[in-house]
């Protein structure tokens, strides 16, 4: 359990570090994409991506969902099961494929000829592998082989995209299409050639069964999900005007990357809370998970206290106004890094008709609020509504946990006081927003009260991962 655990740590940390370099390129390279493509050739491309991320959720039936709890029920052929689970996608995946090859008119859909309908589709039958072995990878704590898929992936379709687009100026929108879709390809075949090599298992109907148990369920969450992410901007847009919908676009990216951080933590933790639940070790989970809640909150705070000029940095003067959008937004990613504790639970337990459930209800009520909100108060609004929304679904899957699995894992009622108190102090942060001087003071007065009270943690942090390198050198060494 202690090997895991140092693994779990240097996994976290790993994450959070890979994680943050690959979202810093993006942001690095925002600057040429814009001044090489126009609005519309920028358009034609991200609707191509958004559109792979809305069918992925249904071609791919969701069976990433089923790999953390498959590691803990089939550890003695878990190459197998995800070699078995990865054909089942991808049959499904060819099958959409010729299914929209075969119906869609000559002159091809959603905006797209057919030649780049046949591109997204063929990509969606391949490009879940990526996950596969990513996932695969992560609840074996290989971090190194999960972050170089990543590495690889961002460097080469930048490097690819921007050549591409130098040498089609003529097409500079599918251009930038080939220069995201090549890369990812390539190393999406890869993975699937690698996993079936290890697992060797192509049809197995109680893999398939097991899989598509939990899996399928989890089709109205994601749609749910990206519903209730998106459906601000579309209706800022119907309400609004363009101007309050790029400024809310841009808030938002800005407000949400924090969540890198999170995700890298949630990454590295997973693995680790599937091993423990299932010794039945909930007193060492709820000791370690109450550090990582407190963690978030002080980054939240620290975040939404540096934001301004993170926004005057990024952007030009007339963009500056949408740094009011920043803090609400905020606080709703650090309502997702909470709520994802009471999700793994759900997953863990294959309760994920629960999951779907809540994540519909959510998306429903956010819907109802943009409503009533934006049409009184304006764009600005969505962003509280977008927080009201992952609040209540953190409430849903709190509920669910209690009263369904009848399962108390966590200092419950110590969480919804971290973040009613973090949501009031960040939101209060915005009077200060003018007054850098003053907010500097604050964020270093939290940095000096978080290192205090969490001394002990970090410096037992600090002395694990240091005798982990120094462990590693010796090692190498000999």
């Amino acid at each position: 359990m202690q090997n895991n655990s140092d693994k779990a740590v240097r996994s976290g940390l790993w994450y959070v570090v890979s994680n943050v370099m690959i979202r810093a390129v993006g942001i690095i390279t925002a600057p040429i994409y814009t001044r090489l493509l126009t609005t519309s050739e920028s358009g034609f491309a991200n609707n191509f991506n958004n559109y792979v991320s809305l069918f992925t959720v249904v071609t791919c039936l969701c069976l990433i969902y089923s790999v953390g709890r498959a590691k803990i029920d089939f550890p003695d052929d878990f190459d197998g099961y995800m070699s078995s689970i990865q054909a089942l996608s991808s049959i499904f995946g060819l099958f959409v494929l010729i299914m929209v090859m075969v119906l869609s008119p000559p002159s091809g859909l959603l905006g797209y000829d057919k030649l780049i309908i046949f591109i997204m589709f063929f990509y969606l039958v391949i490009f879940p592998s990526i996950d596969y072995r990513q996932y695969k990878y992560r609840f074996e704590y290989k971090y190194r082989e999960n972050i170089a898929i990543s590495v690889i992936i961002t460097v080469t379709t930048v490097a690819l995209s921007i050549g591409l687009i130098y040498l089609m100026p003529y097409d500079k929108g599918f251009a930038k299409i080939l220069g995201t879709v090549i890369p990812s390809g390539l190393v999406a075949i890869w993975c699937y050639v690698s996993l079936v090599k290890e697992g060797k298992k192509f049809i197995n109907r109680k893999y398939w069964a097991y899989a598509l148990r939990i899996g399928l369920p989890m089709i109205p969450h994601g749609l749910a999900m990206i519903m209730l992410a998106r459906i601000d901007t579309s209706m800022i847009s119907a309400m609004c005007t363009y101007a309050e919908v790029g400024l809310y676009t841009w808030g938002y990216t800005i407000g949400t990357l924090l969540m890198f951080v999170s995700n890298a933590i949630g990454q590295a933790w997973l693995p680790w809370f599937n091993e423990r639940l299932a010794d039945g070790d909930y007193a060492l989970i709820k000791e370690k998970n109450r550090l990582l809640m407190a963690a978030g909150c002080f980054l939240s705070l620290i975040f939404i206290g540096l934001s301004p000029e993170a926004v005057k940095i990024l952007m030009a003067k007339p963009y500056h106004e949408c740094m009011w959008v920043v803090p609400p937004v905020a606080l709703g990613t650090l309502c997702q890094y909470f709520y994802t504790n009471y999700v793994n639970q759900e997953l863990f337990h294959k309760k994920t008709v629960m999951i779907a459930v809540n994540s519909i209800i959510a998306a429903l009520i956010n819907t109802g609020l943009n409503y009533v909100f934006i049409q009184r108060y304006g764009y600005i609004a969505a962003a509280y509504t977008t927080l009201a929304g992952y609040f209540i679904l953190m409430v849903l899957h709190y509920i669910s946990t209690r009263l369904v699995l009848k399962e108390d894992l966590y200092h419950n009622g110590q969480y919804f006081a971290m973040l009613i108190v973090t949501a009031s102090f960040g939101l209060s942060m915005m009077y200060v927003y003018e007054k850098p001087v003053l907010r500097y003071i604050i964020v270093a007065a939290l940095t000096a009260v978080f290192a205090f009270i969490y001394r002990y943690d970090i410096i037992r942090l600090y002395k694990q991962f240091t005798k982990n390198k120094r462990t590693r050198g010796e090692t190498r060494g000999s």
